[in-house]
């Protein structure tokens, strides 16, 4: 039987499924970080406590996948394709290290984990579809966000939870590389207004994803 090529939809409807029906999002290509920390003995109220954060962790690296798969899709350079794409291998060992933490925690990753990657990959369709610079503009901001909540997520996190931090660390660390990245690729500065929908967005999601 000849192999069909993969097409948009099946960039889109593959995670999409994923999500749906509960199966392993990513299996991660880099080791876990938090894996020479000690088990933790946490407190009820502080395990879901980092639960909850680590969940919010989750739903944005979910939501990673979608912005970089639609912006991958739409990028009129090739090579900002396979930036792109680059990237979102990256991005899948952090959603794998996230859900493999939730677990440890006894906890499970949002319930609305397609709306969050179906709206994000409409939104990487449009950065795409607007020009190479301003997608790459649209990942610098988005990376430069997201290194800021994992920074606030790292003082947040119980004293204790020395494994959640060591993941979270080393997230930050890659997302603060993606958007010096995008920017070196010539990414374009972003206008205030669309900053602060982006962060008003991004604050309606952590909110939800912290609960559900």
């Amino acid at each position: 039987m000849a192999l069909r090529s993969t097409t948009a939809a099946d960039l889109f409807l593959q995670p999409l499924a994923r999500a749906l029906n509960g199966a392993p999002r990513a299996a991660a290509a880099r080791p876990y970080p938090a894996h020479e920390q000690a088990a933790d003995a946490l407190p009820a109220p502080a395990r879901r406590h980092a639960a909850g954060l680590m969940r919010v962790n989750h739903a944005g690296e979910i939501a990673a996948q979608g912005l970089y798969h639609g912006q991958a899709l739409t990028a009129r350079n090739p090579e900002v394709a396979a930036h792109l794409r680059a990237a979102a291998v990256e991005e899948r060992d952090h959603m794998a290290w996230c859900e493999q933490r939730l677990t440890e925690l006894g906890s499970q990753p949002s319930a609305l984990s397609p709306l969050w990657y179906a709206g994000s990959f409409a939104m990487g369709v449009a950065a795409g579809l607007a020009g190479d610079r301003w997608n790459l503009g649209f990942v610098a901001e988005t990376e430069r966000q997201v290194a800021a909540h994992l920074g606030e997520h790292l003082g947040q996190l119980p004293p204790g939870d020395t494994r959640s931090r060591a993941v979270v660390h080393a997230m930050r660390e890659d997302e603060a590389r993606h958007g010096a990245e995008a920017t070196a690729a010539g990414g374009a500065e972003l206008p205030l207004p669309v900053k602060r929908l982006m962060h008003r967005v991004a604050g309606v999601m952590k909110w939800v994803a912290y609960h559900r």
